[in-house]
């Protein structure tokens, strides 16, 4: 860990004190304007004080934020703006104190009142922009950020080249508001190629064809409650998909190039995939299936211990307590298993797609009383294990795509009370079944995949001469 200078230590107060100087000089200008009618002549007393309070503070806000500036972590155009309109503020405000001392006109004292109302929200305008991004007012009005998904949906997404029309919408709604071109904390930009392979002050972001080895996988892998977690906690945080499409890219050799059928996908990244095209990698904030109550934080070592074995496990929302595991990188072991049971009051959204599973360890699974949504594709599960799905009585959204459960096994679900959401594409099911088990879970979503996806205008079309014959 990298150990703060003084300066560094110091800088870092100006969050903390610039507030309150903003406060009390708006507060004297206030009071000067109000002088103007002769019912508050009696606040006129009390403004050189206030101006002179203000402006000591301006100057200690001025001097901690200079100080923060030299940190590299901001844009140097917009902090050199920022600068210069603080030290305004702070001269502007002790000059009205003299002023009030030389006894100058009042007109001249509420003209600079006005003035410094100006300055003060320019400065704090440039401020904000430097902290949370230069559309942070006008991202409000575009209905982006938390509860959105960060990937816009895809239509065909085989023919997406990878980098443009997935890693880049991400890194942009996650990552740029720390790393970009407004602000680069750890001297890290993530908006072009050449930052990104750049890195920042601890070395090389990602490494082509290691994702494991890649600084910025291990930060997304961080406990949320770990200062080094990305994104920080108080933002939205990524999807476990969106953390197996980062992984995936980065393991294909991070190509800013190639299209999405151009590169290896096993099949455990295919369903990822899909689900960017079809709208299913929201975000992990879907309000109907996180219970209401309150419940305790989870043991923060377990989780740290989880995530040393590749399960990604996230918060599903904001600083909830609830949580979402994914096995990234993990295989489906007794021991990785065991430790799932530690989470059984908070773990609510468990995927374990692809993790080599097997029903005697879905067994295993059957104490997590709390899991709301369970995804098993990929894995050797067949009829018997569903019976420890029966445990599970909170259960809405189960995926068995690519599995060995036939109509029997299913037909095991069917006391789950709040299941609205069953996914059976590629599943042992037999296509005769399907009426059947349409009348057994009428109120049930029942998807047998096997869908095709349109062909849009806008998409890239191959031309190709015709054949001479």
């Amino acid at each position: 860990m990298t150990l703060l200078s003084i300066p560094d230590l110091i800088g870092r107060f100006h969050p903390v004190l610039v507030h309150l100087p903003i406060g009390i000089l708006l507060l004297a200008c206030l009071f000067q304007l109000l002088t103007i009618n002769s019912r508050y002549a009696a606040l006129r007393a009390s403004v050189p004080f206030v101006y002179l309070l203000g402006g000591l503070g301006a100057v200690f806000s001025s001097i901690t934020g200079y100080l923060l500036s030299q940190s590299g972590d901001y844009d140097g155009d917009m902090v050199g703006l920022h600068q210069w309109l603080g030290i305004s503020v702070s001269i502007i405000s002790l000059g009205v104190y003299l002023m009030y001392r030389k006894k100058v006109r009042e007109a001249l004292l509420n003209l600079t009142a006005v003035v410094l109302i100006v300055l003060i929200t320019l400065t704090g305008h440039y401020g904000g922009s430097l902290t949370h991004g230069s559309d942070y007012i006008t991202s409000a009005l575009n209905d982006e950020g938390k509860g959105k998904a960060a990937v816009p949906p895809v239509p065909n997404v085989q023919q997406a080249v990878a980098y443009t029309h997935m890693i880049q919408p991400l890194l942009k709604n996650r990552c740029y508001s720390c790393h970009g071109a407004d602000k680069q904390k750890g001297k890290l930009r993530l908006d072009t190629r050449e930052f990104i392979l750049k890195g920042g002050e601890d070395g090389k972001a990602i490494l082509p064809g290691s994702a494991e080895e890649s600084e910025l996988i291990k930060r997304l892998l961080l406990p949320s409650s770990n200062e080094d977690h990305m994104p920080p906690k108080e933002k939205p945080q990524l999807t476990q998909e969106e953390i197996q499409l980062l992984t995936w890219w980065i393991t294909e050799g991070a190509d800013f190039n190639k299209k999405v059928a151009e590169l290896k996908q096993s099949e455990k990244i295919k369903p990822v995939l899909l689900s960017f095209q079809t709208g299913g990698a929201k975000t992990a904030e879907a309000p109907g299936d996180v219970p209401a109550e309150e419940v305790t934080k989870a043991d923060a070592a377990l989780i740290a211990q989880l995530k040393q074995a590749g399960v990604v496990v996230i918060p599903v929302k904001g600083n909830s307590n609830y949580l979402s595991a994914s096995f990234v990188t993990a295989k489906a072991t007794p021991e990785i298993l065991k430790l799932l049971s530690g989470l059984k009051k908070q773990l609510v959204w468990l995927n374990i797609s692809g993790a080599g599973l097997d029903d005697k360890g879905l067994k295993m699974l059957s104490g997590l009383n709390a899991v709301v949504r369970i995804n098993l594709s990929n894995n050797a599960v067949a009829d018997q294990g569903m019976a420890s799905l029966k445990e599970l009585k909170h259960l809405q959204y189960v995926n068995l795509v690519a599995t060995k459960v036939t109509v029997a096994g299913v037909e095991q679900l069917k006391d789950l009370e709040r299941l609205n959401s069953l996914y059976l594409y590629q599943s042992a099911v037999n296509k005769n079944d399907v009426g059947r088990l349409k009348k057994m879970f009428p109120k049930v979503n029942l998807d047998f995949g096997g869908y095709i996806v349109p062909t849009l205008a806008k998409d890239t079309t191959e031309v190709k001469p015709p054949v001479s014959k």
